[in-house]
C-alpha cells in the first residue's frame, strides 16, 4: 500500500515520540534527553536515548535507531503499512482508502488460495490417519504417548504411499495446476505429477492466528530426511514463525518454552506445558525472537542435551537477549530430549526443572569450560582469560561483580585473581562495558564515538558496525552536529557541500539535510522516512544524527573541534578529487582548496 510522504511525515508529527515510547519505556530526563533501559536489547544500566528536538530514539548499546514509525514497527514486530495505521488511529487522522491495484489484488488472492488449499489439505491428512486400514500413522502417534485429544488438537494427520494422491485429490477440489505448484505441496513437472509428502506422519504448521501454513512431515520407521518441511512459499517463511507459537502465545505462564521439534512441543503440551513452541527446523533467527518479544519478556531454551542442542543453544542466547529477553536453560540431563524426559520421569519433574533452569550467561561459561584441560595449568589460565573476557561485556559494574563472585565460587577461582584479569582484559581489547566518555580527538576522526557496551561484539554486521574509518566518523560527527545545532550551518555553507560527504550514505542524508538547513525547518526524524522500507539504512541514518558530542567541553574546545571536523570533511573530499582529476587546472583548483584550508576560521557567534 503506498502513502503520500505528506501524509505519513503528518501521521509521524501527530504522535510525539517521547509519549508513544513513554508507553514502552520507563525514561528519565537528563538534560533535553530522556533515557531509559533499551527494549530491543537486555541491558542493565540504560543506554536507550528519546530526544524530544528531533523526535528520534536511539540506542547507544545495540544501535537500535529511528523514528516514531520505525520504533512501533521494531517493538510491535509490525509492517510499515501496519505501524501507519496503528499510529493514525492513535492520532485520529482517517488513512485514505483506495482501490488496491491488479498486482495487489492478485497477490492477496494468491495468498488467500494457499491459505485456502493448506486447510484443505490438513483437512485430507487427517481423514487419510482415520481411514487407513492399516492404522499406520495413528499407531504410531500413540505408540509415542500421544492421545486421541492431543492428535485432534494439533491437527496430526498422514500422507499414504501414493505418489499423486493428494495432487489429484486437490485437482478434483476444482484446483489447477498453477497455483497448486505455489503451494509446495505438490512437484509439477512434464514427466507427470508428485505429492512432496508420502508415507509420513504430518504435522500442519501454523501462523499466530492459527492459519496453516505449511507442514512438517515425519517417516515413521528408517529413512532420510527425518524430518520433511514444505518449502517456503509466499505464506510461509520458516524463519519467521514458530510451530506451537499460536497456542504458547495465550498461555498465563511468564515464559515460553523453546524446543527444538514438533514432537517435543506436543509432548510438553499434552502434559499440561501450553506454553512451548519450536522453532522449524533452522536456527533461531532475529525475526523469531522479536515475534516472540510480543508475547513473553523470558525464555527457557529446552533444547535437546547433544552437541548440537548445545550449540543451538549457544546460537540463540544471543539473538534473544539482542532484543532483551532474559533467557535460561534447562537441563534434560540424563534425557536427550522434552519427550523423553516427560515420558520417563514426568510433568512435575520437569516443572522442577524449570525452576532450576540456568541463567544463560553461567550456561555459556559452563559450556565455555568443556573446551580447556582444566587439570593443565596453562589451559587453566586460557579459561580463566576466557572468562574474564565474557565478563567485559557487562554495562554494570555491580552485575558484573555478582556474575564474578559466582563464577569464582563455582569454579574455584580467587576473585581478587578474576577482577584483575578482567582489568587487563578490558585494557587490551577496550571492552570495559561502560560507555566512553569522548575526547577531543574523537571528535576529529577518531575510530568510532561510540561507547563499548555489554553488546559490542553482538552488534550488526552492517554498515558502520565494523571498524570504521576516521574520515566516515568525521561525517557522522558533522551531521550530528548540524542536526542539533543548525545556527552552525551558516558557517560552513561556503566551504562544505553534500558531495564533500565521500561515504554514500553520509553524502544521501546531507542532500536532505543541506535542502532543510537552507528551509531553515530541521527535521532529522523526517529524514528517516525517507529510508523506511530498508530496516539497515534507517537504523544507520537515526546512528548518524546520534553520533555523541561531548558535554563537558568549554566554547574554546568546541570551536577547535568543530573546524577540525570541517577541515577533515573537506580535506578528505580534496584528496579524492585530486586522485581523479584529469588536468593540471583542476588540480591546482584542489591544492588551492587546501591551502585555504589551513587559514580557516570558524566562530560561534
Amino acid at each position: 500500500m503506498y502513502y503520500p510522504e505528506e501524509l505519513v511525515e503528518e501521521v509521524r508529527t501527530r504522535n510525539d515520540i517521547l509519549d508513544v515510547v513513554g508507553q514502552y519505556v520507563r525514561l528519565t530526563k537528563r538534560g533535553s534527553t530522556y533515557f531509559g533501559l533499551c527494549p530491543f536489547h537486555n541491558e542493565k544500566t540504560p543506554s536507550f536515548s528519546v530526544t524530544p528536538s528531533k523526535q528520534m530514539y536511539y540506542c547507544f548499546g545495540c544501535h537500535a535507531g529511528g523514528n516514531v514509525i520505525t520504533f512501533v514497527m521494531e517493538y510491535e514486530n509490525y509492517t510499515f503499512p501496519e505501524a501507519l495505521k496503528y499510529l493514525a488511529d492513535r492520532a485520529g487522522i482517517a488513512l485514505p482508502e483506495r482501490e488496491a491495484t491488479q498486482e495487489e489484488k492478485r497477490e492477496a488472492d494468491l495468498r488467500s488460495r494457499l491459505l485456502e488449499i493448506n486447510k484443505e489439505a490438513g483437512r485430507y491428512f487427517y481423514y487419510q490417519m482415520k481411514m487407513d486400514r492399516e492404522q499406520r500413522a495413528y499407531r504410531y502417534l500413540t505408540g509415542r504417548g500421544l492421545s486421541d485429544d492431543t492428535i485432534r488438537h494439533f491437527g496430526l494427520g498422514y500422507s499414504n504411499p501414493y505418489e499423486n494422491d493428494l495432487y489429484q485429490y486437490l485437482k478434483k477440489k476444482g484446483y489447477d495446476d498453477s497455483i497448486l505448484k505455489e503451494t509446495g505441496l505438490v512437484k509439477i513437472e512434464e514427466r507427470g505429477c508428485y505429492d512432496k509428502f508420502w508415507n509420513r506422519v504430518m504435522f500442519p504448521i501454523m501462523d499466530v492466528n492459527s492459519r496453516i501454513i505449511g507442514f512438517g512431515g515425519r517417516v515413521m520407521g528408517q529413512g532420510e530426511p527425518k524430518y520433511l518441511n514444505s518449502p517456503e512459499t509466499r505464506v510461509f517463511d520458516k524463519g519467521r514463525n514458530l510451530y506451537g507459537l499460536n497456542i504458547a502465545r495465550s498461555s498465563r505462564e511468564p515464559y515460553i518454552l523453546i524446543c527444538e521439534g514438533y514432537m517435543d512441543v506436543i509432548s510438553l503440551h499434552q502434559a499440561g506445558f501450553t506454553n512451548a513452541a519450536a522453532c522449524l527446523g533452522t536456527a533461531m533467527t532475529q525475526a523469531q525472537a522479536n515475534l516472540l518479544k510480543r508475547y513473553t519478556s523470558q525464555i527457557i531454551l529446552t533444547y535437546d542435551s547433544d552437541g548440537a542442542g548445545v550449540k543451538a543453544a549457544l546460537r540463540a542466547i544471543p539473538i534473544l537477549k539482542e532484543v532483551g529477553m532474559t533467557v535460561k536453560v534447562l537441563n534434560l540431563t540424563p534425557y536427550k530430549d522434552p519427550d523423553e524426559f516427560i515420558k520417563n520421569l514426568g510433568a512435575d519433574a520437569f516443572r522442577k526443572r524449570i525452576e532450576e533452569a540456568q541463567g544463560s550467561f553461567l550456561y555459556e561459561i559452563a559450556q565455555l569450560q568443556t573446551g580447556y584441560d582444566m587439570k593443565d595449568p596453562e589451559s587453566k589460565t586460557s579459561f580463566h582469560r576466557a572468562v574474564a573476557a565474557k565478563l567485559c561485556g557487562f554495562s554494570s559494574e555491580l552485575e558484573r561483580e555478582n556474575y564474578l563472585q559466582a563464577i569464582c565460587e563455582e569454579y574455584h577461582i580467587p576473585a581478587d585473581s578474576m577482577r584483575q584479569l578482567v582489568v587487563e582484559e578490558a585494557r587490551r581489547t577496550g571492552l570495559t562495558g561502560r560507555p566512553i566518555r569522548m575526547r577531543e580527538e574523537d571528535l576529529t576522526g577518531g575510530e568510532s564515538a561510540e561507547p563499548a557496551g555489554r553488546n559490542a561484539a553482538a552488534r550488526p554486521r552492517g554498515r558502520g558496525r565494523e571498524k570504521e574509518d576516521g574520515n566516515r566518523t568525521s561525517q557522522k560527527l558533522l551531521l550530528t552536529w548540524l542536526s542539533e545545532r543548525p545556527q552552525l550551518y551558516r558557517k560552513i555553507k561556503e566551504i562544505l557541500k553534500p558531495d564533500d560527504f565521500t561515504d554514500e550514505l553520509c553524502r544521501r542524508v546531507a542532500e536532505l539535510l543541506w535542502e532543510q538547513l537552507d528551509s531553515g525547518l530541521v527535521n532529522p526524524a523526517g529524514i528517516v522516512n525517507r529510508f523506511i522500507n530498508d530496516a539497515d539504512e534507517y537504523k544507520e541514518v537515526a546512528a548518524l544524527f546520534n553520533t555523541r558530542l561531548p558535554d563537558n567541553m568549554t566554547k574554546e574546545e568546541q570551536i577547535k573541534a568543530f573546524r577540525e571536523t570541517v577541515v577533515r570533511v573537506k580535506k578528505n573530499s580534496l584528496d579524492a578529487a585530486a586522485a581523479g582529476a584529469v588536468d593540471v587546472a583542476a588540480l591546482s583548483e584542489i591544492i588551492k582548496q587546501r591551502a585555504a584550508l589551513a587559514n580557516l576560521h570558524i566562530s560561534f557567534d
